[in-house]
């Protein structure tokens, strides 16, 4: 979701007014995802390089965060939207935390559109995490290093219980992931666009899934041999 900064600065506003509009992008976009029969939603909300830009903007991120946990939650309940967060929590205010769980929760028992934010998250600590956890387990004899096959690999990330994406969209103008989800995103389809991601609507996403429904996809077979979008999918 890129380009909360950009637009602010193009509407001579204050950075955090760019994010406050990207949290109305985000309010459109999941519910078109609802009208489109998208099972999965995947926001990169905040990374774990994010940490490194100016204090002031930080906080204003995680100020907006709880507050969309404040006064969202409800509206996913009656939604039917399952809220989940992927990333490490340790680095975030004990409130803030609670309010994660809280609303996690909540939601647990919704089975319509899930809606994974991820925070403080990056694809390379994915990954490192997941092998961490298989060489603790070898080290401690529960599991011997041949033992590990790429599902065992794949069911140690933090997003092991979601479908991979179909599809990633960038926003902003960026032709890069940028860390995002790098062992999930081996067969996804990507797309980039130049607009904002405060601007981004349905007409944006729709856009976006007309161009994926015309590609093929192959997994690494012969051209003919893919498949194209016949059914639910993920984003």
């Amino acid at each position: 979701m890129d380009g909360n900064n950009r637009w602010a600065k193009k509407k001579r506003l204050p950075g955090p007014a760019g994010h406050s509009a990207g949290v109305e992008a985000v309010r459109n976009v999941l519910h078109a995802c609802n009208s489109y029969g998208i099972e999965v939603l995947t926001l990169f909300a905040f990374s774990s390089e994010n940490w490194e830009r100016p204090k002031a903007e930080v906080n204003a991120l995680m100020q907006l965060l709880s507050r969309y946990l404040s006064t969202e939650v409800d509206e996913l309940l009656r939604d039917g939207v399952r809220l989940r967060f992927v990333g490490q929590r340790r680095r975030l205010s004990d409130k803030l935390q609670a309010q994660m769980a809280a609303a996690e929760l909540r939601t647990a028992g919704n089975s319509k559109t899930t809606l994974a934010i991820a925070v403080d998250y990056g694809g390379q600590w994915d990954i490192t995490n997941a092998a961490r956890e298989l060489a603790v387990k070898v080290e401690s004899g529960k599991l011997r290093a041949d033992d590990i096959t790429q599902d065992l690999m794949d069911a140690h990330t933090a997003l092991a219980d979601l479908p991979k994406p179909d599809l990633c969209i960038r926003t902003g103008g960026d032709a890069r992931i940028s860390n995002f989800m790098l062992w999930h995103f081996a067969y996804s389809e990507l797309y980039f666009t130049d607009t904002l991601w405060p601007d981004f609507g349905d007409l944006d996403l729709a856009r976006a899934l007309q161009d994926f429904s015309r590609r093929e996809r192959r997994f690494g077979r012969r051209d003919g041999e893919g498949s194209r979008y016949s059914g639910e999918y993920s984003a």
